[in-house]
């Protein structure tokens, strides 16, 4: 399979542009996403090749833009629409929550709803507290939504292939500090990274970290670091945290023996609170040699300050404390 060096943001692009090409029923909506190229310049240049009708720059009203995409699912559209940013999905949760995650269900199967909500989530880039929620939980709590997060350039392309591709709503969530990490790509217009998979990042004996998002890249860097003192850390990544895999992740506790959940959204709530339940109800707690650690956002909102922005939410050494107090390594 040809391969392509690419950033995150670049195979977003990508994966919407050969997706347009592919299928005609394919529209994408949002604001500033046309001439200007999406606050993030996600989708620079698409107006070009696919026209005004196909990109469409919309009103600054989310619940709009969200309610005119489940419409345009139902009547056999395929749109993918974006919020500028996460937090903004808010002014749209009527439309996603309860129309688009409910028709399906309210016509007895007969009608589908495919569309790609996309949600640039995330702290890291100093604009505070309105711009730089994870809101995932909110998603995950929601019976007909799928919910999925990719890590790399690869993942973001293959899954918002099989997002847009899917026929229900799928909410795409991508950390705005992950745009423009570099990575290789596949150049393939089949190339899909299925829905619903949980995959191991990192193979490992002494502890498991599941996160994602910048937290998967994070654990991975501690991962190596820890690796250099003769600790062997396992990374799992549940790229669609909903319907999870958690299949791979009680695999990986059942060796271990050894739990560290961490997401940057808030940890109360959170979806490793979920994660962490469900290993306590399985035959997994038989195993465990330590309490599980979950590792979340602090319960605050997010500071605009750069340093108190660090502050409150997870970072590596965080990850290695952990790490170092799960193995009894604590100092």
């Amino acid at each position: 399979m040809k391969m392509q060096e690419m950033t995150y943001r670049e195979a977003i692009r990508l994966a919407m542009s050969e997706e347009m090409r592919r299928d005609n029923d394919v529209i994408f909506m949002g604001e500033d996403i046309g001439v200007y190229g999406g606050g993030f310049g996600v989708s620079v240049g698409m107006i070009d090749e696919f026209g005004e009708e196909r990109v469409m720059d919309t009103p600054i009203s989310e619940s709009v833009i969200v309610g005119a995409a489940a419409g345009a699912a139902v009547t056999g559209l395929r749109p993918i629409c974006e919020m500028m940013f996460m937090d903004f999905i808010s002014f749209g949760m009527d439309s996603l929550v309860n129309q688009a995650a409910k028709l399906r269900y309210m016509f007895g199967g007969e009608a589908q709803v495919p569309m790609v909500v996309r949600l640039p989530s995330g702290s890291g880039t100093g604009a505070a507290a309105q711009h730089c929620q994870t809101l995932e939980a909110w998603m995950c709590h929601v019976p007909g939504l799928k919910v999925v997060t990719p890590s790399t350039p690869a993942q973001a392309k293959g899954l918002l292939k099989a997002a847009i591709r899917d026929n229900n709503p799928v909410c795409f969530i991508e950390h705005k500090l992950l745009y423009k990490m570099k990575g290789m790509v596949p150049i393939d217009d089949n190339y899909l990274v299925p829905i619903g998979e949980t995959f191991v990042e990192r193979q490992g004996t002494d502890a498991t970290i599941v996160a994602w998002g910048t937290l998967l890249v994070k654990a991975m860097e501690a991962a190596e670091k820890l690796a250099e003192e003769g600790i062997e850390v396992e990374v799992i990544n549940p790229m669609t945290l909903y319907p999870m895999d958690m299949g791979p992740i009680m695999e990986s506790v059942r060796k271990t023996g050894r739990l560290i959940i961490a997401h940057e959204a808030a940890k109360t709530g959170g979806v490793g609170g979920e994660i962490a339940a469900r290993i306590a109800e399985s035959d997994c707690f038989d195993y465990m040699d330590a309490p599980i650690i979950r590792l979340g956002g602090l319960d605050v909102p997010i500071p605009y300050n750069r340093n108190l922005e660090a502050a409150v939410v997870p970072q590596i050494e965080d990850l290695m404390d952990a790490v170092y107090q799960v193995v009894g390594c604590d100092d």
